[in-house]
């Protein structure tokens, strides 16, 4: 299969094509490499790709739409899967600017290209941040979505809506996979994993939000990626009008844990896998932030017949075992 990624040398990005080349399938990647967090993290996800039978790799802005229709042009691809964004609920709220570039102008452009190329499946990041501030758990697809709580979940919202017009017009299969918490080896350094392993490897405070009164639905990579490939494999097809399906080929699911953990528990689970106790600095809820998420993945179960498994704690010993090989601590 000849697949493009965009957002290659990003945490999920990054997996994702290790795991397409591991079964044979050619893969261009994108990516801008932008400096919202460590540049050499980046270079070091390109590095383990790099020279590996079938893999390209070019760096453009997906919001420069000549660029993104030249690699577009690398064709011909059997699927998109389009993972590149401006990440961050809380960079959001002070840097909108990049989260509109990014996110929606970039979007379109994929768009665009996946139209003109005629692309058999667009498979497309979402986020569970789309739910915003809907109390009722676990979150379903069905659930109404119209009350984001950050410009970051905004975005994501849009590319759905986005996605379900090229359905309904041009026809093009669209999949949004609504993330929850992604974590593991190679992740963001503005997630908490590398923020607790840092604060308690340096015995600096460890912030807690809205003093620990949160719960997350944190789901490891590998379970991420193999939710991803699945549903590569199985083009959206028409089906009734819900919020999760459309008489157009387009369809959205959640990939999460479908365990829920409670954040003072989350932290625990650090202070065992280091044998080191966490200073706390008990903090209000950050504007964006939400209190918890919760997937509900029936619908991801009975279409693809998967559903995440990697326990917690076994997640987290993974990841504390490559912070500390990785950055020598």
């Amino acid at each position: 299969m000849r697949v493009l990624v965009t957002g290659a040398a990003g945490f999920i990005g990054a997996a994702l094509c290790d795991r397409l080349l591991a079964r044979g399938d050619e893969v261009l990647g994108l990516d801008n490499l932008n400096d919202y967090y460590d540049v050499s993290l980046k270079e070091a996800r390109l590095a383990r790709l790099d020279g590996r039978a079938g893999f390209r790799f070019e760096r453009i802005e997906l919001a420069d739409r000549a660029a993104t229709a030249r690699a577009f042009e690398r064709g011909p691809f059997e699927v998109v899967v389009h993972l590149a964004a401006q990440a961050g609920v809380r960079y959001s709220v002070t840097h909108p600017e990049k989260y509109i570039d990014a996110n929606l102008v970039g979007f379109g452009n994929v768009l665009e290209g996946c139209r003109h190329a005629r692309i058999g499946h667009l498979v497309f990041a979402s986020s569970s941040s789309v739910y915003g501030l809907n109390a009722k758990m676990p979150f379903s697809e069905r659930d109404n979505v119209d009350h984001p709580a950050s410009l970051y979940a905004a975005t994501k919202k849009a590319n759905e809506s986005m996605a379900h017009v090229y359905a309904h017009l041009f026809g093009l299969p669209c999949t949004g996979l609504r993330f929850f918490t992604v974590y593991g080896p190679w992740g963001r350094p503005d997630m908490s994993p590398f923020l607790f392993v840092r604060a308690i490897l340096a015995g600096e405070p460890l912030k807690v939000f809205n003093h620990g009164d949160m719960q997350r639905d944190f789901t490891y990579i590998d379970d991420v990626v193999e939710g991803v490939v699945r549903v590569m494999g199985r083009p959206a097809a028409a089906g009734a009008v819900t919020p999760a399906t459309s008489t157009a080929p387009w369809r959205i699911y959640n990939i999460g844990n479908n365990q829920p953990v409670q954040l003072m528990r989350w932290i625990e689970t650090f202070e065992q896998c280091l044998g080191r106790k966490a200073r706390l600095e008990m903090l209000p809820l950050q504007p964006g932030d939400v209190v918890a998420t919760a997937a509900e993945i029936a619908d991801l179960e009975r279409d693809v017949g998967f559903r995440p498994t990697t326990p917690v704690g076994e997640g987290v010993r993974r990841f504390v075992e490559w912070y500390r090989a990785y950055y020598g601590r």
